[in-house]
């Protein structure tokens, strides 16, 4: 089992961060869909439990092409679809009164390997500059294994060169509507100084466990690669695209979901393979 924290800072509110996210992740499932790949939403819907309430989502994604060659070569292709079920609460968790603050959950796991893989991402959502330790309140001898992991959506190093795209670099795009951007070097240490630039940090906990000998060490940590890549990736879309976002509501976000979740129908079966394919060290 392989665990890391992802820290992203943004400049954006929390409260701004909710419909930026779900927007984003609408647009970013259509980028990675297409020739029998890619995105099925089986289930959006609202959830209560226990007195919370949030938004449920379980998706199937489809990856013959975005896992590295070892494993399309050893595994079926019943293995290379994976089911995500996540519990957005946002801006509540619904796992203890304990836990009781801005954050989501997400499980991936995969039919062919069952209890022998799973992906948990766990995420809370803090208005500060990712300066705080062990938000998820792991016990100490867990947290002390963790990998604390920075990244900076401006950093064009941080990024593998087939996904640079300069319409979505931070550092060159300047928001019309909020005036935000573009980010320098020194971007985030300028942001306390800037009283109408609000900020907050995603604090992403991914746990990965993948039980199979002479590959676990290999996948888990190839997972976690792809995690960071998807999440530079994600984050730097997010923000290049706020004037297409910011004056949204939340009625409007799900109304655009059901309307993406038909378009990612006929875009499985129309359009070809696109999106992120697997980087093969």
């Amino acid at each position: 089992m392989l665990i890391k924290e992802f820290r992203v800072i943004l400049p954006v509110s929390v409260e701004e961060y909710q419909v930026g996210q779900l927007y984003s992740v609408a647009e970013a499932s259509k980028n990675e869909t297409g020739g029998g790949e890619g995105v099925e939403v089986l289930k959006n819907e609202p959830y209560e439990k226990n007195g919370e309430k949030g938004q449920y989502t379980h998706k199937i994604y489809h990856l013959q092409s975005k896992v590295p060659a070892f494993v399309r070569m050893l595994a079926p292709a019943s293995a290379l679809n994976i089911h995500e079920k996540a519990w957005n609460a946002y801006p509540y968790c619904c796992t203890s009164e304990t836990f009781k603050m801005k954050m989501s959950l997400v499980f991936l796991q995969n039919e062919y390997m069952k209890d022998n893989f799973m992906v948990k991402i766990e995420t809370w959502h803090k208005p500060d500059l990712g300066t705080q330790d062990n938000v998820h309140g792991l016990d100490p001898d867990t947290w002390k294994k963790v990998d604390v992991v920075y990244i900076d959506i401006a950093d064009r190093k941080q990024l593998d060169a087939k996904d640079y795209k300069p319409e979505e670099d931070p550092a060159l795009f300047k928001s019309v509507k909020t005036g935000r951007g573009p980010l320098g070097p020194n971007w985030k240490k300028e942001l306390p100084a800037k009283s109408d630039c609000p900020h907050m940090c995603a604090y992403k906990l991914v746990t990965v466990k993948f039980k199979w000998w002479g590959l676990q060490n290999k996948v888990e940590n190839f997972i976690q690669k792809q995690e960071k890549r998807l999440f530079t990736n994600f984050h730097r879309q997010l923000f290049c695209w706020i004037d297409k976002w910011i004056d949204l509501s939340m009625d409007d976000i799900r109304r655009m979901e059901e309307e993406t979740r038909k378009e990612l129908d006929e875009m499985r079966e129309k359009d070809p393979v696109k999106g992120m394919v697997a980087v093969d060290d």
